[in-house]
């Protein structure tokens, strides 16, 4: 199981935000290249970077500092955030991040996914973020009358690499990964489940591990680590064991 440790780009600053609220940010620091550089001297291999503004506006509104990151890290990068079109994507790709999460669009526009998938093989995440159960969208201002589970279905033959799963009750609260909402959306379809959303220490780490085998790729991790309830080189090692 892979472990992502998560940079949250806001104008610039790394953050964390509280149940995906703009107006309840914590900022952990001004350069989000230090950061990943900590993160690969703690032995990740993967990163996962959100532009929590270019989710709002639609577009890249961090460019600089996620370009940043790329350069400053060995490992492969997973990005999010305001990636709509196929200019975004192949922007993107040619910058060097390895894998583009797309979330709004991927609701709005599944054909774009599905052609995206195609040209990028192994490149392309769905981002599937609930709200009791319902998909959530526009940096997840607005909720859908669509459930996760038909949201992912929908790609099941698309060739997309892994859905990306965050309960964003959950997010930025410590309250525990919902793991049966997690795994519970693994059983259901064919894709692998990345979960997101309330990592609180390492026992989220271990039970996660656990259901590998149920198509659970990787877990997102932020605020633990910012905060110090998670020692990512102990995370790592728990998750190698799935």
């Amino acid at each position: 199981m892979i472990v992502f440790p998560a940079i949250d780009l806001k104008g610039g600053d790394v953050v964390r935000l509280a149940e995906g609220d703009m107006d309840r940010a914590t900022v952990y620091g001004d350069d989000p290249a230090a950061q990943a550089r900590l993160f690969a001297d703690a032995g990740a291999e993967h990163l996962h970077v959100v532009d929590l503004d270019g989710s709002f506006a639609g577009s890249a509104q961090n460019r600089e500092a996620a370009e940043a990151i790329v350069r400053a890290f060995p490992g492969k990068v997973q990005l999010g955030g305001g990636i709509r079109t196929p200019a975004d994507v192949a922007g993107w790709i040619e910058t060097g991040v390895a894998r583009i999460v797309i979330g709004t669009a991927a609701l709005k526009d599944p054909q774009f996914v599905k052609d995206m998938a195609r040209e990028y093989a192994g490149a392309i995440v769905v981002a599937v973020d609930a709200r009791d159960g319902m998909v959530a969208t526009d940096g997840w201002a607005e909720v859908s009358d669509v459930s996760i589970v038909d949201m992912a279905r929908r790609f099941e033959d698309a060739g997309v690499a892994s859905l990306l799963f965050t309960d964003i009750g959950r997010d930025g609260m410590l309250k525990g990964v919902n793991v049966d909402a997690t795994v519970g959306l693994a059983r259901q379809v064919d894709i692998p489940v990345i979960a997101s959303g309330g990592v609180k220490g390492l026992i989220d780490i271990d039970t996660l591990a656990r259901f590998a085998g149920d198509g659970i790729e990787g877990v997102i991790t932020g605020r633990a680590l910012y905060d110090g309830r998670l020692d990512l080189a102990a995370a790592l090692r728990v998750a190698k064991q799935a």
